[in-house]
């Protein structure tokens, strides 16, 4: 056999082998009697958080817009600086809302002269002073130095505080735990019915997953002081109010698959 010949069956031997290998297995068919059961099934790991968010807030009042923003920006200032006193990072801190609103005055009705009748003073509402709000939502890392961190804002200035939230930061190992739970269940149920219906076994088909966050904890109650009066200069912030303690509890990582037999004799 020539050289060229050689070549030739060569290129045609790996071709074969070629098409060989990556032929697919066959798909095994069901038969039209075989019934088919969809199962939904949940899975869940708990785990303890290791992340807390909350937003704390600034509310301001002043006879001018102007007034209004410059005393809000001073405070908050103060609470940002707070923040990063207590070792909150940088990237931790975003402003999540910022608004500065007029505050009206609204004339009360009079009634006519038999007193039988209320009637709408003629004069329109009047603006009588702004409000400004500014809101940062902050992701505090050290779950057990919340109590700290939310007294020393209120310190600084804060006196608006919502939350926190719990959750945990990293949550694939969790989630997977989650997944082999819900397979799980699913596959003793399979089993269950099979055998209650006589048949020997539930095949596996298919498998669709969905997911999420379960929280399963109570949430700090928000914190509102007051106490802001329009005009001239901010008076001191008030002291802060008794911190309760914050008891993080759990969470879990919960997945949801959609899970289809094949049952079996």
């Amino acid at each position: 056999m020539t050289a060229t010949a050689t070549a030739t069956a060569l290129a045609a031997a790996l071709i074969a082998s070629s098409a060989v290998a990556q032929t697919p297995e066959p798909i095994r068919a069901i038969a039209t009697e075989t019934p088919i059961v969809n199962i939904t099934a949940e899975g869940r790991s708990d785990r303890a958080p290791d992340l807390a968010m909350f937003n704390a807030g600034v509310v301001a009042q002043a006879k001018s817009a102007a007034e209004a923003m410059r005393a809000n920006t001073a405070r908050m200032n103060a609470v940002v600086a707070a923040l990063r006193r207590a070792g909150v990072a940088e990237r931790d801190i975003q402003t999540s809302a910022l608004t500065l609103q007029p505050q009206y005055h609204y004339p009360q009705p009079v009634r006519s002269q038999d007193g039988t009748t209320e009637v709408m003073a003629p004069e329109a509402p009047s603006i009588i002073g702004y409000e400004a709000r500014n809101t940062v939502t902050v992701k505090l890392r050290r779950i057990a130095e919340m109590g700290r961190l939310m007294d020393a804002m209120v310190s600084a200035g804060a006196n608006q505080v919502d939350g926190p939230h719990f959750s945990v930061e990293q949550p694939d190992a969790a989630a997977d735990e989650a997944r082999a739970d819900a397979l799980q269940k699913a596959r003793a149920r399979a089993d269950l019915y099979a055998r209650q219906a006589g048949f020997r076994t539930a095949r596996l088909l298919t498998i669709s997953e969905g997911g999420g966050y379960y929280p399963m904890q109570r949430d700090l109650q928000s914190i509102v002081v007051t106490g802001q009066s329009y005009g001239g200069a901010m008076p001191a912030a008030p002291p802060p109010p008794p911190m309760a303690p914050v008891q993080p509890g759990e969470v879990s990582v919960g997945v949801s698959l959609s899970v289809q037999f094949a049952l079996e004799r």
